[in-house]
């Protein structure tokens, strides 16, 4: 996945939106932070970066960060004896690892695929989600397949996965169009302004409900989202994290969110 937020980055560090308390933070010396070995941005906190909104992913819903990501960071902060922060930034610069690289957060949990590109700048906890891409397109389009956006236009999120298969296979004719977020990709289709946007499936699923839109095509890329972290210093992070990933799937919570959020 995905920035007007760039611009946000001279902001952060001017305040977290710590939400959800997860579980209850321990006030043990030495449970967390570099005494820990966690080398954590702020002690007793597992301080997640994330793209919002992304829904399913990550949304807000009554003042709480929610979504299939934000539960399963509350669930593995939890485990941690963590509380939960979360700071709202761009993708791009999650992506490219600046604001990890900055200190503003631990972990980036924002459906981020895990790419050889991106493995340069950022260390990557096991996969935790395998995504399809899919072609969104307005219920009474003409368009059925990527084939037919000859002459067209298509909108994508700068930064992302979708963006580069998009400009790999769509006709050289049709116009790409970049936009900071899903918000406002989809405004733009519903304007008429485009006329089918091409992104992670789950999303664009988001966006049928009304009826007013419908996939026209799913594409197979074998993507896997993983959790990201900083490139150096971070293995023992990782490490915990794996660790509580694979205690919520021992234990049934991974496919209880799971099923949050995709179930048929």
């Amino acid at each position: 996945m995905f920035s007007t937020k760039t611009a946000m980055l001279a902001a952060l560090a001017a305040g977290t939106l710590a939400l959800s308390a997860c579980g209850g933070g321990s006030d043990e010396p030495g449970a967390t932070g570099e005494a820990g070995g966690l080398n954590l941005v702020n002690e007793g906190a597992l301080t997640v970066c994330s793209d919002i909104p992304y829904p399913p992913f990550e949304f807000e819903e009554n003042g709480e960060y929610t979504g299939f990501d934000m539960d399963l960071m509350r669930e593995i902060a939890s485990g941690m004896d963590l509380e939960l922060e979360v700071q709202d930034v761009g993708f791009d610069a999650l992506q490219s690892g600046a604001v990890i690289a900055a200190g503003q957060c631990d972990v980036a949990a924002s459906a981020v695929t895990i790419t050889p590109d991106r493995e340069k700048s950022l260390t990557f906890s096991e996969p935790y989600y395998d995504s399809l891409q899919s072609l969104l397109v307005p219920a009474d389009s003409d368009v059925k397949s990527i084939e037919d956006l000859a002459g067209k236009s298509v909108g994508v999120q700068q930064g992302t996965t979708g963006a580069t298969y998009t400009r790999e296979n769509v006709p050289e004719d049709t116009k790409v169009v970049d936009f900071p977020s899903d918000a406002e990709m989809y405004a733009a289709i519903q304007a008429g302004n485009v006329d089918a946007l091409l992104q992670d499936l789950p999303v664009n699923l988001g966006h049928t409900e009304d009826g007013q839109f419908t996939i026209a095509e799913e594409y197979k890329t074998d993507e896997q989202y993983g959790f990201a972290f900083a490139k150096e210093g971070s293995e023992e992070l990782v490490s915990a994290v794996n660790e509580q990933l694979k205690t919520l799937r021992d234990n049934g919570k991974y496919q209880e969110i799971y099923d949050t959020y995709f179930a048929e």
